[in-house]
C-alpha cells in the first residue's frame, strides 16, 4: 500500500495501481470516459486529468491523466479540484460534444447516461460550437442492439471490449482523426454472444437495448430487485427491471466472484418469456370436452385433489432443474422422497450424480469465474462451454491472456496499462487445450484441439491423467494428451473444465482424474517457480440454473420409472418441467397430471389441472450454480393474475388434501429454506443465505425496489383510482415495493436492488457499491457454497471406456446452441430470432460419402427426422453431432445412428448460423 495526498487529504491506496482506479476506490469524484475496470487504461479520452505536484514546495504542478499515472510510493501529491485540471476537463467535454446531437430527451440512455453525468460533473453547460455537425448512417446490428452512431464520443470502449476482451471479429473502428465510425463493415447481426454488453460498456447512447426500446421506460421508472439468471448453471447475477407489470429489460448485476461486469446475450435478452402470450395466468381445469376452464383457485385445487386422490397409487412428483431449491423441496415433502424424481432424463441425472460424487470426494478446487480467469493453463474436456455456459467461456478467454500479463510484469509494464501489455506480448497466449465434439468459438485460442465422441474424449482425459501420473489408468495416448499433460503440470494454476452436455459419467471421471493427478503431483516448489499443479481446479458445467440444487435433493424415482408409473395410471404433480423436452410423446401420459408451470408448454397443454406458477422475476427463491454456490433471487414485481410461487401451490394443495406436515409453517421462502436446511445438512447454508424480512438498512428503513425519482404511481392506476394506491406489503424480504427507504450500497450484497448514487446515474456508479474497484461488493458478494472444497485425494477412477465402434453407422453426439437450446429463452422473441433451424454437424469426408452438401438434408433413421447438414472438419469421421433443445429438434436417445441423404429436404429459415463455429 502507499499513502497519497489528494487535495490535502491522505489516502491509503494500492501501490503501482493507476491513479484513477485508486481515486474511484476511495469513492472520489473524478470524471472519465475511456477507462473501464475490466479493460484497463489507454488514455484516449483525456477526461481524467489531475494535477501532480513534484513535492510540497511545488505550487504549480503538471497536468497528468490519472488513468495512465501509476501510484508512486509514499509522498505522492495530486489534486482533482485544482482549477487547471478542472478547466481542462471542462474543455475536453466541450470538444467531445461538438458533434453530439444533444438528443437526451429522445435518447434511450437518458437518465442513466455516463456522458450526461460527466458533463454535469465538469460544469460544462454552454454550447459554443455553431458549425455543421458530423453525421453518420446507422447500421442494422441484429435483434439485440440498436445503433445511433451520431452520439459517439470516440472513447473506443466498444471495440476494446468487443474485439480485445470478448474476441468478436465483426465490430471495428473505421476512419481517422475526427471521423471515426464504430460498427461493422456492412449491416448485419453482431455475431458475438456477448454483444449485448455494449449497451452497458458504451458511456453514451450509441449501442442501445433494442427489445427494451420497443417498450421503453426511463431508468428511474424501473422497479428492480437483485436476481439470478435462469438460463444456465453459471449463476450470473442480474437486475431485471419492470414497469406496468411488464419485464422491460435485464442488466448486469456485479458479483466479484461470478459474472463481474458482463453477461451473455442469452442472459440479457432471454427473459422476455416472462411477458409471453403463453403465460399461464389463471388456474385451469380440463373439462369433459377437453377444453381448459378457468374456474378459480379453489375449484382448481378441488379438481387437483380429486385427480391426486383417485386410486390407491402413490402420487408421483416430478421436479425440475429450472425450479428453485425451495419449490423442489416442497414437492419432495409432498410426495415423499421415494416418490420424487428430480425431473431430468436418466442419462443426464446419472451424469449429475457422477458430478456430485466427484465434488463431494474433492481433491481439487472448484473455481469461481474470477478464479477461472486467473488460470494459467486450461483443459476443456468434452463440453462446448461457449454454447452451454457462455459466461464461463468468456472467463476462459481472459485466462488465455494470462501469459501476456506475466510477460508484461517481467518487463515492468503494469497490468492495467492495456496498450502496453498487448503491444509487448503480441499474440502470446497461455496454453489452452480443447477436446470437444466439434469446432468451438474458443478454437482460435487453443494450443491444440482434439475431437471425437463422448467415449473417445473420455479416453483422452484418462490418457492425460496417466501422462501426468503413471499411477492413474491409461487411456488414449497421442501428441495431444502428451502436450496437454506437460502444459498442465508446468502450470501454477491449472484448470480442467468439463460438463454434462455429453451426459457421460466416464467423461466427468476422466476430468476428475486429471485434476486429482495434478493435485497429487504438487511439490510445493515455491511461489513463482511453478507448484506442480497443487492449485489444480475442476469446474463441471450443468445444463440448467438449478441442475445441481435439484440433483443434491435427489429422489427415489428415476425419470423412466416416474413415466412408467404415470402410464400405469398413477397421478403426478409436474413442477415447472416440460416432459416432452426429455421424453417422446409415446412415453408421457398426462391424463392424471397436475402441472405447476408459468408457461403453456406441451406438457401443460395435456394435463388434467394446470396451476399458474410465478416466474423467477415474480418470486423469491434460490438456485445453486455449477460451484454449488446457492444464490437468492428476489421478487421484482407482483403477479398479474393467479400466479404464485410453485411451492405455495404445493403447500395449498397439501392443505387442501389434508396432508400431515408443516405446510402452514411455511409463511415465506425463508421458512421453507430453513426447513430444507434442517432436513439436509448439505443445505445448511440456506438458513442464513441472505438477509431476512427483519433486516433494515440505515435509519431503520427497508431497501426500495424503486429509485427515488420513480414517477407516475398515481397515473399508472388512474383508470381505476386517481389517488395513489398504497404500496403492496412485502412480508418476505427486506425490500419495499416503493421508493421509500435507502439503498445506501453498504448493505449485504444480496439485497442491492440497483446501482445509483448522487451524480452517477449510470451503471458506472457501481464503484460506490464496491469495497474497491473490481473488488467485492461493499456488503460482501452474495451466495454460499453448499459443498465446500475437500483437499483429500481419493482413489483414481479406473473404468476407462472402450474405443467407440459404430460398425458402419455413426456415433451420435450432442451439441447445443447458445441461442435456441434453452427452454425458457426459446420463449423470448429476440433470442428465438437468433436460433437456427435444427441441424446435424458432419465431417466433410463423411458428408461426401453420403452425398450430402452443406445446407442439405441428412436423415437420422433411428430418430425418423431429417436435419439440416452443416459441415465441420472439427467433427471426427464416423461421428455425427446433433443439435439438442432447438425448436422442433428431435431428442437424441440412441448412441449409434444411421444416416442417409434426403434429396427432398427443404430447410426452414433459422437464425444467424455464424454463432456455431464453421456451422
Amino acid at each position: 500500500m502507499a499513502r497519497v495526498n489528494i487535495d490535502g487529504k491522505d489516502y491509503e491506496v494500492e501501490a503501482g495501481q493507476n491513479l484513477l482506479h485508486a481515486c474511484l476506490s476511495q469513492h472520489l469524484e473524478l470524471p472519465y470516459f475511456c477507462w473501464h475496470p475490466a479493460l484497463g487504461s489507454v488514455g484516449s479520452c483525456r477526461l481524467c486529468a489531475v494535477v501532480e505536484y513534484a513535492d510540497e514546495a511545488d505550487q504549480r504542478g503538471r497536468l497528468q491523466m490519472a488513468c495512465t499515472l501509476a501510484v508512486k510510493p509514499d509522498g505522492m501529491r495530486v489534486s482533482i479540484q485544482a482549477p487547471f485540471a478542472a478547466d481542462f476537463r471542462k474543455q475536453v467535454i466541450e470538444w467531445l460534444m461538438e458533434n453530439h446531437p444533444h438528443d437526451c430527451p429522445v435518447c434511450e440512455e437518458g437518465g442513466e447516461c455516463h456522458l450526461q453525468d460527466m458533463t454535469v460533473m465538469t460544469g460544462h453547460s454552454m454550447r459554443r460550437y455553431a458549425g455543421k455537425k458530423r453525421t453518420w448512417r446507422n447500421q442494422y446490428l441484429g435483434p439485440f442492439l440498436g445503433h445511433e452512431m451520431n452520439r459517439c464520443i470516440t472513447c473506443y470502449r466498444c471495440v476494446r471490449y468487443y474485439r480485445d476482451y470478448a474476441g468478436g471479429k465483426d465490430l471495428e473502428a473505421f476512419g481517422s482523426r475526427a471521423r471515426m465510425f464504430f460498427g461493422r463493415q456492412e449491416d448485419g447481426v453482431l455475431e458475438s454472444e456477448f454483444a449485448g454488453n455494449l449497451v452497458e460498456v458504451c458511456p453514451t447512447g450509441v449501442f442501445t437495448d433494442k427489445p427494451f426500446s420497443k417498450v421503453y421506460t426511463r431508468k428511474w421508472d424501473l422497479q428492480s430487485a437483485p436476481s439470478v439468471c435462469p438460463h444456465c448453471a453459471v449463476g450470473c447475477n442480474t437486475f431485471p427491471g419492470e414497469r406496468y407489470g411488464v419485464l422491460k429489460r435485464v442488466h448486469n448485476r456485479y458479483h466479484g466472484e461470478v459474472n463481474g461486469y458482463f453477461l451473455c446475450d442469452r442472459g440479457r435478452f432471454g427473459s422476455h418469456f416472462v411477458n409471453h402470450e403463453r403465460r399461464i395466468r389463471h388456474a385451469g381445469v380440463r373439462g369433459a370436452d377437453g377444453v381448459f376452464e378457468a374456474r378459480g383457485e379453489d375449484a382448481a385445487l378441488d379438481a387437483a385433489k380429486a385427480v391426486l386422490s383417485a386410486g390407491n397409487e402413490k402420487v408421483v412428483g416430478i421436479g425440475s432443474p429450472r425450479a428453485s431449491i425451495e419449490a423442489n423441496f416442497a414437492l419432495q415433502r409432498f410426495v415423499g422422497a421415494e416418490n420424487f424424481c428430480v425431473g431430468m432424463a436418466d442419462d443426464e441425472h446419472e451424469a449429475l450424480r457422477a458430478a456430485l460424487e466427484i465434488l463431494r470426494d474433492g481433491g481439487f478446487r472448484v473455481p469461481s469465474l474470477s478464479a477461472i480467469e486467473q488460470a494459467d493453463a486450461v483443459l476443456v474436456l468434452g463440453e462446448d462451454i461457449a454454447n452451454t455456459a457462455p459466461r464461463m467461456a468468456l472467463a476462459v478467454r481472459q485466462a488465455a491472456r494470462r501469459l501476456t500479463f506475466d510477460m508484461a510484469r517481467a518487463a515492468g509494464i503494469p497490468d492495467w496499462q492495456d496498450a502496453g501489455v498487448r503491444g509487448h506480448a503480441q499474440a502470446a497466449k497461455s496454453p489452452l487445450f480443447l477436446a470437444t465434439v466439434a469446432s468451438t468459438r474458443l478454437d482460435e485460442l487453443a494450443a491444440a484441439t482434439r475431437h471425437g465422441g463422448a467415449a473417445e474424449l473420455a479416453r483422452v482425459g484418462f490418457g492425460i491423467a496417466h501422462a501426468i501420473d503413471a499411477d492413474y489408468p491409461p487411456g488414449a495416448e497421442d501428441e495431444f494428451t502428451a502436450a496437454a499433460a506437460k502444459a498442465l503440470l508446468a502450470a501454477e494454476r491449472p484448470l480442467v473444465i468439463t460438463g454434462c452436455e455429453a451426459r457421460s459419467p466416464a467423461l466427468l471421471r476422466a476430468a476428475a482424474n486429471v485434476a486429482r493427478a495434478l493435485r497429487g503431483k504438487g511439490r510445493g516448489r515455491g511461489r513463482g517457480k511453478g507448484r506442480g499443479g497443487r492449485d489444480a481446479a475442476l469446474a463441471i458445467a450443468a445444463a440448467e440454473a438449478n441442475s445441481y440444487g435439484v440433483a443434491m435433493l435427489g429422489g427415489g424415482l428415476s425419470f423412466a420409472e416416474a413415466l412408467a408409473r404415470m402410464r400405469a395410471g398413477a397421478a403426478a404433480i409436474v413442477l415447472e418441467n416440460d416432459l416432452l423436452r426429455r421424453a417422446s410423446a409415446a412415453e408421457v401420459e398426462l391424463q392424471r397430471a397436475v402441472v405447476v408451470d408459468a408457461l403453456e408448454t406441451p406438457t401443460a397443454a395435456g394435463a388434467a389441472v394446470v396451476l399458474p406458477a410465478a416466474t423467477y422475476a415474480e418470486q423469491t427463491g434460490t438456485f445453486a450454480n455449477y460451484e454449488t454456490r446457492a444464490q437468492r433471487f428476489y421478487q421484482v414485481f407482483q403477479t398479474q393474475g393467479e400466479e404464485a410461487p410453485s411451492w405455495r401451490w404445493i403447500a395449498a394443495l397439501a392443505a387442501h388434501c389434508e396432508r400431515e406436515g408443516d405446510w402452514a409453517d411455511w409463511k415465506d421462502c425463508n421458512d421453507l429454506a430453513a426447513a430444507c436446511a434442517a432436513a439436509n445438512d448439505e443445505f445448511a447454508p440456506l438458513a442464513n443465505l441472505a438477509p431476512g424480512v427483519d433486516f433494515r438498512a440505515r435509519a431503520n428503513t427497508r431497501i426500495p425496489r424503486q429509485p427515488h425519482r420513480y414517477s407516475g404511481r398515481t397515473a399508472m392506476h388512474a383508470d381505476a383510482n386517481v389517488h395513489e394506491p398504497k404500496a403492496p406489503p412485502d412480508a418476505e424480504t427486506p425490500l419495499a415495493y416503493s421508493m421509500e427507504g435507502e439503498n445506501a450500497g453498504d448493505q449485504p450484497g444480496a439485497v442491492v436492488p440497483y446501482v445509483w448514487t448522487p451524480g452517477w446515474n449510470s451503471n458506472q456508479s457501481l464503484f460506490k457499491f464496491q469495497q474497491e474497484v473490481s473488488g467485492p461488493l461493499a456488503g460482501g458478494d452474495p451466495g454460499a457454497r453448499l459443498l465446500a472444497d475437500r483437499a483429500a485425494v481419493p482413489q483414481a477412477y479406473r473404468d476407462v471406456p472402450s474405443a467407440e465402434l459404430a460398425n458402419g453407422a455413426f456415433v451420435a453426439a450432442r451439441v447445443h446452441h447458445v441461442f435456441g437450446s434453452g427452454e425458457l429463452s426459446n420463449y423470448s422473441a429476440p433470442v428465438l430470432e437468433r436460433a437456427p433451424a435444427p441441424f446435424a454437424l458432419l465431417n466433410p469426408a463423411d458428408a461426401a460419402r453420403l452425398g450430402v452438401a452443406e445446407g442439405g438434408g441428412v436423415r437420422i433413421e433411428e430418430l425418423g427426422h431429417t436435419l439440416q447438414a452443416r459441415l465441420d472438419d472439427g467433427v471426427a469421421e464416423g461421428v455425427v453431432a446433433i443439435a439438442q433443445g432447438l425448436p422442433d429438434a428431435p431428442l437424441l436417445v440412441h448412441p449409434v445412428v444411421h444416416l442417409a441423404a434426403d434429396a427432398d429436404f427443404a430447410p426452414r429459415a433459422g437464425g444467424d448460423p455464424n454463432v456455431i463455429a464453421k456451422g
